[in-house]
């Protein structure tokens, strides 16, 4: 019965914090120029408002507006910087979806940005859109400690770039040309890189806020890395038995282009075992830091990470 009532919470809490998150960056996506700026031109604007607003679950922001709770912070201390790691996650959505990329029409039930627009003007709203996260990161009004945020652009510099993120998507293009599959382990890394070092790094970003120890802070981020583990199989699983119809995105694109994938790798059952188990070890290190029911809607996150339809 608890189970099920956390489940319940946890979807209301979900869908609450999006609310507000879509609140944030809808207020810095406006027209209304910010102190140093010329103008924002209103094509550009429209393409990341397009981007970045009107669908998503706002997961990661969640990730980084849960774990500060986690410390006794509220969620507006952390909205800023949660609103950092989404904006560098919609900026990758938009170039994963150039034709040079992925090539993919569709993105939450709507045309890509490419499609709406046209290349270029994508190209560079997802170019704003990351240097608008550093920007935000940096901002005073995001924390009062020079030093943190400091830290916080640092570690979202890391996730996103070449060791990161923007590396790990050069590795799955490089896979797809090459004559001989990436191992599992190969697999694992490119995955860990281009999915799993931005959830890890919403995670990060919340410890940090909450000033967060050296035990809790390696805690956390096991627990971070693990459920962008467990949601790289997920989204993986998603694309091999759903529907574009469900998804709001083409399906089956994965087996088309012959991506290397922990599926391939094990099958459907082996996948499913493997992302299980990773959500399991993601919530036992979530319970070593003896958070008690503070940690209940992390905890449930990482099983929404499992379980999710789209």
């Amino acid at each position: 019965m608890r189970e099920k009532t956390l489940g319940a919470n946890f979807e209301q809490r979900l869908s609450a914090t999006a609310i507000q998150v879509e609140a944030a960056l809808e207020s810095l996506l406006s027209p209304q120029t910010r102190k140093g700026e010329t103008r924002r031109p209103a094509r550009l604007l429209a393409a990341m408002r397009h981007a970045a607003l009107g669908g998503g679950k706002r997961l990661r922001p969640f990730l980084t507006i849960e774990t500060a709770a986690l410390f006794g912070l509220a969620p507006e201390v952390a909205m800023r910087a949660a609103c950092a790691v989404e904006l560098v996650h919609c900026y990758s959505l938009v170039h994963d979806d150039l034709p040079a990329m992925d090539d993919d029409d569709l993105r939450r039930g709507r045309p890509t940005v490419h499609k709406a627009y046209d290349e270029a003007t994508a190209i560079l709203a997802g170019d704003c859109l990351l240097t608008y996260a550093f920007e935000v990161a940096a901002d005073p009004a995001t924390h009062d400690d020079p030093a943190l945020r400091v830290e916080l652009v640092r570690l979202l510099a890391l996730a996103s770039g070449l060791g990161g993120m923007a590396g790990g998507q050069a590795l799955d293009l490089e896979a797809e040309r090459r004559q001989h599959k990436l191992s599992f382990e190969e697999t694992l890394e490119m995955q860990a890189m281009k999915t799993g070092a931005l959830l890890a790094h919403a995670v990060e970003a919340g410890a940090l806020l909450g000033r967060a120890d050296a035990r809790q802070m390696a805690a956390l981020l096991r627990f971070g890395r693990l459920i962008g583990q467990a949601f790289q199989i997920a989204d993986d699983l998603l694309d091999a038995c759903s529907d574009a119809a469900t998804l709001g995105k083409r399906a089956g694109k994965d087996a088309e282009r012959n991506k290397a994938t922990v599926i391939a790798m094990l099958g459907l059952d082996g996948a499913e075992q493997r992302r299980d188990a990773l959500i399991e070890d993601a919530v036992a290190e979530l319970q070593s830091l003896d958070f008690g029911t503070r940690a209940d809607a992390l905890i449930e996150a990482a099983r929404f990470v499992a379980g999710r339809r789209s």
